[in-house]
């Protein structure tokens, strides 16, 4: 019997497989009512149906960790709420590493594990051979055994979810395709189907995109980015083993493969290195529970590896060999949250084949975000606002998905750079800084210096967990920022000018700095929400009574784009991007006045351009605005120069440069100078559940200046005192090195997590940043703790700071 569809609702949500699932559960038991659910097909016949629904807990972060732990705790209750059998059983899971890299890399996640309260042990080769006698373990290095990971049957859990969405009031739909979403003055207002032929139209002023597959090509038709793309997914189940007992999920990303026992057969699926794009023309009308064709060939070197690894496979007949399509996204990330193009326009797809495991979490997370109207806690790493427009093209998309597949089972080293579509955003002095030995990685699509090369040295990143081949590359830049002078090409630094009558009421009331200055002035603040989290990270320079200048990192500027246009009143304001007008020219380190005054005839004193100002000034024969401020910790200027001039200005101080011993840097140095220094990096060290008083940022809070947003939060904060601080920290040892996540162990007792870290070679150690829980206890209590860092296992005496470790009074920034 059709299903009438209803006139209005609350929310729609697109798609029936788990995530659409999840969601409308979810919602419904928030108490929304009106949910309507539509399927154009039945509810997981696009890929739902033919996961491998393997339940691994320990993610990339705390709060990846806690979805997958909160889905895994769902799918136990489930049944008893549903009746419908899940499958779930916690019957653990096994990796195990093959090389020395892997073995560093498991251990160091076994320490995570330990930090994020998620079960785990290291084991030896022969307690995995007693836990999975079939295993060949002849060349197992290392292996950790998670007991609380598991597996379910992933169709019947979104069919659990379902029904208790329906038990809570929503409305699920099947055999209803959604044509278009409509739209007025920027928001959804309603969204067009057709059933049997027939066309309805439901009113409503929210839609949640749980496309999956179908997920790019629903929000292109409203100019809404979602960069996905499909690629075939390979596994084989073999035909009943006699004697096969119940075994834990095992993994062997080496082999790029894992291993599941169901119902006295095996799974054997893959992560191949080089993956399948897949419906590069479109996905087929009726596509519905459907495989995709064969391809033994592609699949053969895993199988080959798979028989070696476990060599009753050998004589095992295949039941079946599967071949079915699963969304990619380029970084490897599924994408949640509110599009910052349309009002009313939620997502939650790209799942790169971690749908299952992540959906009951993200469903969960997405619906408090859509209530509460802010994310429960800190999902930045998978925001859609972290999307950049030209990622939702296809052949970009088509290119990086072969690589991101693989990514999954590959070496997860730190550093590591995308290989595949590249080149797509370019600064002006690219080919300049290629020619001279620069070695590039990519941020939000922009090709940045990371490190250069010398004379004769490859030009390419050796990848490891101890030092890699650029270690004393960066450490030759660091020091001469620290000694000399160094130039940095920031480029991809985003730009956004704030202009308009009520330009300057507007920004006061969003950053907690004092912004009512005067033009030339260079103020550092945040953007603030109402609970005192961080939402941005910037400076900001008043260019004139009605005009300024926000610059803000290249890869959070959509997120900061729009933060700023959800919170415009009716007010004059206009708020533009103007990233790729400028050029920016990073000149630091203590002959920084010496090298300006070479290549310009202004006066680069403190009393004529003292730290925190920005004026004009020529250069060479054109022109730039120099800003007096620093993110390394030196003397120094950033010089915004049109893209036109860029060139020349670069060659002008590449020119004059030669006498005072001009280096050229990259971001590692960048990041190595910051981290001596303790300034805060967005999205690792300070987010938007960090109240930035315990990030230690008080000083850009000026409570006192009227009501800006997270005011009351600040206050309060002040009030009851702070339940964490902001630390840094030196390894005594001069060899380990710090990345992040790594475990802080406070008196014996673990504490927290390192949020980044580099190599301090001025200090001589690896630094770190990390929170320590502090309720109750002065600054000086938190000092007189031993401290120590757990490194793949092995704990390393640290000494803590809640001051920058390197000029704590900050002297030379203002020589």
């Amino acid at each position: 019997m059709t299903k009438p569809i209803p006139e209005k609702a609350r929310v729609v949500i697109i798609g029936g497989g788990v995530s659409g699932c999840s969601v409308a559960y979810h919602l419904s038991k928030l108490g929304w009512t009106d949910v309507v659910l539509l399927e154009r097909k039945q509810l997981t016949s696009g890929t739902t149906w033919h996961a491998a629904g393997l339940i691994g807990q320990l993610r990339a972060s705390q709060n990846m960790t806690r979805l997958a732990k909160y889905s895994a705790d769902l799918y136990v209750k489930l049944e008893a709420e549903t009746g419908i059998a899940t499958g779930m059983r916690q019957n653990g899971s096994i990796t195990v590493a093959l090389t020395d890299e892997r073995k560093e890399e498991i251990y160091r996640q076994a320490s995570l594990a330990r930090a994020f309260d998620v079960d785990v042990r290291e084991i030896t080769s022969r307690e995995v051979k007693e836990m999975y006698p079939h295993l060949n373990v002849s060349d197992i290095k290392a292996a950790v055994h998670l007991p609380l990971d598991g597996q379910c049957d992933p169709a019947n859990i979104a069919m659990a979810l379902a029904k208790g969405a329906r038990q809570h009031g929503a409305t699920i739909i099947e055999g209803v395709k959604v044509t278009s979403v409509t739209t007025k003055d920027g928001r959804v207002t309603g969204v067009t189907c057709e059933q049997n032929g027939e066309s309805f139209t439901i009113e409503t002023e929210t839609v949640v995109n749980c496309g999956g597959m179908w997920g790019r090509e629903l929000a292109r038709q409203l100019g809404v980015t979602v960069p996905l793309h499909a690629c075939e997914h390979f596994y084989i189940v073999t035909e009943a083993i006699p004697g096969l007992a119940r075994l834990p999920v095992l993994r062997v990303p080496d082999e790029c493969t894992y291993y599941k026992e169901d119902a006295g057969k095996m799974l054997v699926g893959a992560f191949e290195l080089k993956a399948k794009p897949w419906g590069m023309d479109g996905i087929r009308e009726d596509f519905c529970f459907d495989q995709l064709p064969e391809d033994f060939d592609h699949f053969a070197p895993i199988l080959e590896m798979a028989v070696n690894r476990m060599p009753m496979l050998e004589t095992a007949g295949i039941h079946t060999f599967f071949n079915g399509p699963e969304s990619f996204t380029p970084d490897d990330r599924y994408y949640l949250g509110e599009a910052p193009e349309l009002k009313g326009y939620w997502v939650a797809a790209g799942y790169n084949s971690i749908g299952i495991v992540s959906s009951g979490g993200a469903g969960m997370a997405l619906a408090q975000w859509m209530n509460d109207g802010e994310p429960p806690f800190d999902l930045w790493e998978v925001d859609i606002r972290r999307a950049q427009p030209f990622q939702k093209n296809r052949a970009y998309l088509k290119e990086r998905v072969s690589e991101t597949l693989g990514l999954l089972y590959a070496d997860h080293f730190p550093y590591r750079q995308m290989a595949t579509a590249r080149g797509v955003r370019r600064s002006p002095l690219h080919e300049h800084l290629k020619a001279r030995g620069a070695v590039f990685g990519e941020v939000a699509g922009w090709e940045r210096a990371n490190w250069f090369a010398k004379d004769g040295q490859e030009r390419e990143y050796r990848y490891s967990w101890k030092r890699q081949n650029w270690f004393d590359n960066q450490r030759a830049e660091h020091l001469a920022v620290r000694n000399g002078v160094g130039l940095f090409d920031m480029t991809s630094f985003g730009k956004i000018r704030v202009e308009g009558r009520d330009a300057l009421s507007f920004l006061q009331r969003l950053c907690a700095n004092e912004l009512n200055v005067e033009a030339g002035r260079i103020i550092y603040t945040q953007m603030l929400n109402a609970r005192g989290g961080i939402e941005s990270d910037l400076t900001v320079t008043r260019l004139s009574e009605t005009a300024f200048l926000l610059v803000v990192p290249g890869s959070t500027l959509q997120r900061d784009l729009a933060w700023l246009r959800r919170h415009l009143r009716d007010e004059f304001v206009v708020i533009t991007d103007v990233t790729a007008a400028e050029c920016v020219l990073c000149i630091m380190g203590p002959k920084a006045r010496e090298l300006m005054q070479k290549v310009s005839p202004n006066d680069f004193s403190n009393q004529a351009h003292p730290f925190g100002t920005a004026r004009e000034i020529e250069i060479g024969m054109g022109l730039a605005r120099a800003h007096r401020v620093t993110y390394v910790g030196e003397l120094g200027w950033e010089l915004y120069v049109s893209t036109d001039q860029a060139a020349h200005a670069f060659e002008a101080l590449e020119a004059a440069g030669q006498d005072v011993g001009l280096k050229l840097c990259g971001l590692h140095t960048l990041d190595s100078c910051r981290i001596e220094k303790a300034f805060r990096h967005f999205g690792h060290d300070i987010t938007d559940e960090d109240h930035v008083l315990e990030a230690g940022l008080g000083f850009a809070v000026k409570a006192d200046k009227g009501e800006f947003i997270g005011r009351e939060a600040v206050l309060a904060k002040q009030e009851k005192g702070l339940s964490r601080r902001l630390v840094q920290f030196r390894l005594a040892e001069p060899e380990p090195l710090l990345f992040h996540n790594e475990a802080i162990v406070r008196d014996g007792e673990i504490a927290g997590t390192i949020t980044s870290g580099n190599y301090g070679h001025h200090l001589g150690g690896a630094v770190g940043l990390g929170y320590v829980p502090c309720s109750g206890e002065s600054a000086a209590d938190v000092l007189a703790s031993n401290y120590e860092i757990e490194i793949a296992g092995t704990r390393v005496k640290a000494e803590a700071s809640l001051k920058p470790m390197y000029d704590p009074k900050a002297e030379r920034v203002r020589m």
